[in-house]
Order: C-alpha cells, then sequence, then structure tokens
C-alpha cells in the first residue's frame, strides 16, 4: 500500500525535525502531509506507526547508515550551505543522583542532531541554575547559520539576543504561564495573518 521510498523519506524528515519515536514519526507525516506530498507520492496516504516501525525493522542498518552518510555529505558541501543544522539545547535532571541533603545533578548539553556530536556539557546541583548554564554555553560555542532549540525555561530575552548575535535562528518553546504566550497566541490567530498564510 505504500511505497518504501515514501517511507524512509518520512522517516528521515521526521528525524531532522527531531521526532524520537514511532508514533511521532506519524504526528510529524500527518501534519506535514501537504508539504512531503510535493516530494513524493504517497498514493495511500499516511501509513501508520505500527508500518513505518515493521517496514524500517526491515531494512539492513548499513543501508539507512548510507543514506545518513549521504545527508552529512550534502551538509559539509556546497549544498550545505542551502541548509541549516539544528543545535539542540536541553537540560536534565539525573535520576537517583541526589538525597536528603543533597539535590540531584542537572545536566546541560548542546547536541548536534545532524553531526551526532555534543558540543559540551555542564553541571550543576540546581536545576534553577540551568538558565546561566545555557548563556554561558552561548558564549564559547558557534551557533553561526545553525538552528538552536531550547525549551521553554530557555525562552529569555538575553538568550534569543545571544542567538542572534552570533548568527544564529532559534526555535524556542512558550507555556501558558509565560506572558510572551499570549501575545504569540494573538498573533497567530490574527484573521490578516492567517489570510495571508492561506494566500
Amino acid at each position: 500500500m505504500h511505497k518504501l521510498s515514501d517511507i524512509v523519506f518520512i522517516v528521515l524528515m521526521s528525524l531532522l525535525a527531531n521526532a524520537d519515536d514511532w508514533h511521532e514519526i506519524e504526528i510529524f507525516a500527518k501534519s506535514n502531509e501537504g508539504i512531503l506530498r510535493k516530494y513524493i507520492e504517497l498514493k495511500n496516504g499516511i501509513p501508520s506507526h505500527d508500518i513505518i516501525q515493521r517496514v524500517m525493522s526491515c531494512i539492513k542498518a548499513e543501508t539507512m547508515q548510507s543514506a545518513v552518510s549521504l545527508w552529512h555529505k550534502l551538509l559539509n558541501d556546497s549544498e550545505g550551505e542551502k541548509l541549516k543544522k539544528v543545535l539542540c539545547i536541553d537540560g536534565k535532571t539525573m535520576c537517583s543522583s541526589g538525597n536528603k541533603n543533597h539535590h540531584p545533578l542537572h545536566i546541560v548539553s548542546a547536541w548536534s542532531k545532524e553531526d551526532d556530536v555534543c558540543f559540551g556539557q555542564k553541571s550543576s546541583d540546581c536545576k534553577g541554575k540551568e538558565i546561566p548554564m545555557i548563556q554561558e554555553f552561548l558564549d564559547v560555542i558557534t551557533v553561526k547559520d545553525q538552528v538552536v532549540t531550547i525549551d521553554a525555561i530557555g525562552t529569555q530575552t538575553e538568550i534569543a539576543s545571544k542567538i542572534k548575535k552570533g548568527k544564529g535562528d532559534y526555535v524556542l518553546a512558550l507555556k501558558g504561564n509565560q506572558s510572551l504566550h499570549e501575545d504569540v497566541s494573538v498573533y497567530f490567530s490574527d484573521a490578516e495573518f492567517t489570510d495571508e498564510v492561506k494566500a
């Protein structure tokens, strides 16, 4: 019912969009079906996550590695100038690393999705120190021509300014309890803006 090339294309594009599991790959494909149809046929629509998983389990790892290697080659040659890499900055609390006398260890890392490289990690015994750790990262790593993604805790004016100063772009998350969330919601619900997007 589905072309192998369509499924592989969906998987690769989903991974570039930071999809982490089969369900997220299906959600990404359904959310971007119109765009995907510009490049692949999708004769029978978007395959389910179960179908995607079964098909991908039948493909030799070496074959997928070749596809990923080709993608990296494109990023590193002249085609790479048209593409932007994604730099994920994220904080994680290490489970079972604390006790009643000490806070658990909190680690912030900068990870390149395309290069499979961690550009560094900073640790703290307090989650509240994540914002200054992100700012320190942005002072020492190169973000030029990259898209920096950070979750809602990093949605700060100073952090966005550092990324722009470094000639990078950013995708920052917003939560409902942040003042900017209401402004962005109003902007995207504006009728005039919606008409422009449809046009």
